[in-house]
Order: structure tokens, then sequence, then C-alpha cells
């Protein structure tokens, strides 16, 4: 399986599994296997790969998994972005202030259910972080609480701290922070 930085073609791929585990799609049964909130159209998928901030598990031409990362730039207007980039920039993280300057969004992440605990989820997740490393010092996410599966991926596996807890649109969320360089 390639890890990899996203290319055009990889869209339909990109759609396909976000489509199967989008949380207004699924079934309360299948969202206990972990979900993604976040949608992406086309447009929006064609301009983070023109920023080289969508990654992809390629297995034989079909996309397994991606995951997102940009800078604040690229969110910006969307207000749960907006809401965490002001939140977030009142907090510390290991004695740095957490700036638009020197962090980014990452995710959502997805890796298709025949690929949960597995090291896909990891794999996809280190490759992102290298090539994020070189623009940023720290990434911060956000976990919808009722998603305990991805919570315990992102603490157990890649090791993400927790640095705050948020409301926000009626929905309660983990704020979580990692440095891009250990």
């Amino acid at each position: 399986m390639d890890c990899r930085i996203a290319i055009t073609s990889d869209i339909t791929g990109i759609l396909s599994l976000q489509d199967k585990n989008l949380v207004t799609k699924i079934s309360e049964e299948q969202k206990k296997n972990g979900f993604v909130t976040t949608p992406f159209t086309t447009d929006q998928l064609e301009t983070l790969i023109k920023r080289k901030g969508l990654f992809v598990l390629d297995n034989a031409k079909e996309i397994m998994g991606y995951t997102v990362a940009a800078g604040w730039d690229y969110f910006a207007g969307r207000p749960m972005f907006d809401y965490m980039l002001e939140h977030f920039g009142r907090i510390s993280y290991r004695n740095m202030a957490i700036t638009k300057d020197n962090s980014f969004q990452y995710g959502p992440i997805c890796v298709d259910v025949t690929l949960r605990g597995t090291s896909a989820f990891s794999n996809l997740f280190s490759k992102m972080r290298e090539e994020m490393s070189g623009l940023y010092s720290v990434g911060v996410t956000f976990i919808n609480k009722t998603n305990a599966r991805s919570y315990k991926a992102h603490t157990t596996k890649v090791n993400i701290e927790t640095i705050t807890e948020f409301e926000f649109n009626g929905n309660s969320y983990h704020g979580l922070a990692f440095l891009t360089k250990n």
C-alpha cells in the first residue's frame, strides 16, 4: 500500500470513501466504528492537492484512506475553523503559543473500515506529519466526543495530546495538538 500526497486522479476514490463514512450518511451502529464530520467538494479537494495538503493510502489505485492538512487561510470563513483558531490561540502547547503562523489544521482522516485497527492510520498520519513539518511547528485538530474510536486512535496510536475541550454548534469536542517534529 502506497502512502503519498494525493493527485487529481485520486479525487473520485476520496469522495467515494468520504461518502461511505460521512456522519450524516451512516447508521448509529456504523458510527461506533468511526466517522468523518467534514465533507469536501471536488473543488476543495483540487485546492488541497495544489497546496500539497491532501494525503492518501493507495492500494493498487483504490483509495483506502485519506487525510487533510492545511494552513488556517485554507479554512478561513468556515465557522468551526474560525472558532478553533480563536479558541486555540489562547492555549499554549508544550510552552508554545498556538498561532495561525506556527500551526495548521489537521483532519479529517478517514481509513477504510477493512483497514481499521491496522497500521494504515499511523502510516497515513506519519506521512502527513512529515510533509507538514517543513511548514509548521504544531498541528491541531478536533474530534467529536461521540467519536470514541477516533479519539482512542489519535491518543494511543499516534500520541496526540488533548489540550482543551469545547462546545460548538450543539456538539462537544476534544481539541488536540501535536508537534510536527519529535
